[in-house]
């Protein structure tokens, strides 16, 4: 059976609609057009029952029981994407623009689209197509799916599954004996090993390494010959960011990743704050966009590689992979980004982005207005969110493991915190469970000491639980925080150990010609814009450091100099 494409909106407005769909859709989709809200639940509810796939619903603003349409579609049919239709241009009116924000926030809808024209109107479709291409993405039935066969869930099939699942790569697995399994293995030749893997090209590997997953997916041979120009260690938004700008300047430049590419921005099914990006980008679509976009201007990747140290010789830098070969680089920027904490709660992992937001709230706070709204964490971050989000929520709850608030907050954050009457805090208390019908209803909070849980009903959490930097690592000369992140430019102690008559650049570590950029650097902003702007910034820094490498060759500060602490401040 094909997918269906559900629209619900009033008899004129649906004539239009359903018109559009059919014309463009109607050969690979079935299209359902309804005026009638109760057929809508009926006929979502048989669909389920079915087993059909559905792969968008289309609700008009001014249907009765819009919102009820929204949470049966993502309680029955989780996969499909769901959008609000508007009157074209209605998103600039107030209200309008309160209702799309409160919805997205709160995740009923993906999106609003403008209902169409009765000619053929291509922004309609754009918003459509874009839609699909999503679920096709998540259902792994686009083209560009990498398909894994194995003898067993465990083992190394378990590994290859969750080396993809660090990549932007759609994937797919299931076992050697099942239906699908057997139709993949007649691909291979008759000596296969287990487990197999099918890329998109139609290349099979058998039993492969993550050596020959890396080749066939574009490594560059015989690194140990090559000599770069820069050397990106990370390949998350800052990392990718600064592949394109340096390959696009001509830089020789090879991205080491021991995952795959997108970061931390690859877990995030929707980023709503992207500049040029109204309806919101998938970290994993930024991630394989800017890989394609870096690989077309010549950047060159290694992934599933670890980088395992970094050493300075002269004026050149070596990067050793944890394989032992060597990558002679002039300049390295570490764009490794952080690992974020996450509850460890199942039933919560599954509603993010439907009331479970990892990070701040700047996004997502003015569609909470009236909301009960809690934050989880005690540090200055969780304490910043909470003041925030109290501006718009009717009550921000802050559950704070520590027994009090001080312990991990600054005194001025306590004290206003204290002061604000819609803010209630729960020290001495952890999230330990909750759910809800599609979306956030309900948290369990657990009190350390006693044990004893509480059931609260909850609009939406945000989870500022603290993060660990990938920095471990490196040598003891690149300076860090306490914390772990970089420090760089101005922000490098006089007793760092800076060896030049020079300043650092901004962006540069205590290691003359390595950089850092995004969420592992001390002091980032934790957005992808600004890791995506950092990335562009070290390149602008690579390349001064180039032409004074070629015009000047450093020279160590002297050793009067050193000791007395010049050189950074």
């Amino acid at each position: 059976m094909p997918p269906v494409l559900v629209a619900v909106d009033g008899p004129a407005d649906l004539e239009v609609v359903e018109a559009q769909l059919v014309r463009r859709y109607g050969r690979d989709y079935r299209v359902e057009g309804l005026a009638d809200p109760d057929a809508a639940v009926q006929i979502l509810t048989d669909l389920e029952r079915a087993g059909e796939s559905v792969a968008l619903v289309l609700v008009g603003d001014r249907v009765a029981g819009a919102v009820g349409l929204f949470e049966l579609a993502r309680r029955l049919h989780p996969h499909a994407r769901r959008a609000l239709l508007v009157p074209l241009g209605a998103w600039a009116d107030r209200s309008t623009a309160e209702t799309i924000l409160e919805a997205r926030s709160l995740g009923r809808i993906d999106y609003y689209v403008s209902r169409p024209a009765v000619s053929q109107d291509e922004l309609f479709h754009e918003a459509i197509t874009s839609f699909l291409l999503e679920w096709a993405t998540e259902q792994r039935i686009v083209p560009h799916t990498v398909h894994i066969v194995g003898e067993e869930w465990s083992g190394r099939a378990y590994q290859l599954r969750e080396v993809f699942q660090s990549c932007a790569v759609p994937h797919t697995f299931c076992l050697a004996d099942s239906d699908e399994g057997r139709h993949l293995l007649n691909r291979a030749d008759p000596g296969a090993r287990l487990p197999l893997m099918i890329l998109p090209d139609g290349q099979v590997l058998s039993d492969p390494s993550d050596a020959e997953i890396a080749q066939a997916a574009g490594a560059p041979p015989d690194l140990g010959a090559q000599a770069f120009d820069l050397v990106i260690v990370g390949a998350g938004p800052a990392g990718l960011s600064a592949a394109v700008y340096g390959a696009s300047e001509g830089l020789r430049i090879l991205v080491i990743d021991e995952g795959g590419i997108g970061g931390q921005a690859r877990s995030s099914s929707l980023i709503r704050n992207y500049l040029g990006f109204p309806k919101g980008l998938s970290g994993a679509r930024l991630a394989e966009q800017a890989y394609e976009q870096a690989s077309v201007f010549g950047a060159s990747f290694l992934l599933m590689h670890r980088a395992a140290a970094i050493t300075r010789s002269g004026q050149k830098l070596d990067v050793s992979l944890e394989d032992g070969r060597r990558i002679n680089a002039r300049a390295v920027i570490l764009a490794t980004g952080v690992s974020y904490r996450r509850l460890g709660v199942p039933p919560l992992e599954g509603l993010i982005g439907a009331g479970i937001f990892y990070g701040g709230p700047a996004s997502e706070a003015p569609g909470l207005s009236g909301k009960q709204v809690f934050v989880a964490g005690g540090g200055n971050s969780a304490g910043q969110a909470a003041l925030h989000l109290a501006h718009y929520a009717r009550q921000v709850t802050l559950v704070v493991r520590a027994q009090s608030l001080g312990a991990g907050m600054s005194h001025y954050l306590v004290r206003e915190i204290e002061a604000t009457p819609n803010i209630t805090v729960r020290t001495g208390t952890a999230v330990a469970d909750g759910g809800g019908d599609g979306r956030l209803q309900d948290l369990v909070l657990r009190e350390s000491a006693t044990g004893v849980r509480h059931s609260v009903a909850a609009d939406a959490l945000f989870v500022l639980i603290g993060a660990h930097p990938y920095t471990t690592w490196l040598p003891t000369e690149i300076a860090k925080d306490e914390h772990g992140f970089l420090l760089t430019g101005d922000d490098l102690p006089k007793d760092s150990g800076w060896p030049l008559e020079r300043r650092p650049f901004r962006l540069e570590t205590s290691m003359p010609g390595v950089l850092a950029a995004g969420d592992v650097r001390h002091a980032s902003i934790k957005r992808v814009a600004s890791a995506v702007g950092e990335g562009s910034i070290a390149v602008q820094v690579v390349q001064n450091l180039l032409v004074q490498e070629r015009l000047h060759p450093e020279r160590p500060a002297r050793a009067s100099a050193a000791a007395s602490g010049t050189g950074a401040s």
